[in-house]
């Protein structure tokens, strides 16, 4: 199995939490590419940093997909050592969801600070 990491804001994690942390919803239009991250630590920054600065709360998600369904992308550096992703064309979100092992967990919440 492949470990990812995904940060996301208040409208992804209703969704998740809508169908039972099972599926990740569609992509939006304007969304080409699912971005799972490699690392807590990076997404940990993306949620603390830009969700909660953007929709006032971020949150780290955690998921396993299988390796036969994974190795069909390279990780790609954006950043920083640690700044590691995978770019998974939306078209194959679905794909991507059949091949999740086991729920998606919320390991980490940001809420905006006061």
């Amino acid at each position: 199995m492949t470990t990812m990491f995904r940060p996301v804001g208040p409208a992804e994690l209703a969704l998740l939490e809508a169908n039972g942390f099972t599926r990740w919803p569609p992509r939006l239009p304007e969304q080409p590419i699912f971005y799972p991250v490699t690392n807590y630590e990076y997404a940990a920054e993306i949620a603390s940093k830009w969700n909660v600065a953007e929709h006032g709360f971020g949150a780290v998600t955690r998921f396993e997909v299988r390796d036969d369904f994974m190795r069909r992308f390279e990780v790609h550096q954006v950043g920083t050592l640690h700044h590691t992703e995978w770019w998974i064309p939306a078209e194959l979100l679905e794909e991507l969801n059949d091949n999740l092992v086991g729920r998606i967990e919320v390991v980490a919440t940001f809420p905006a600070r006061t």
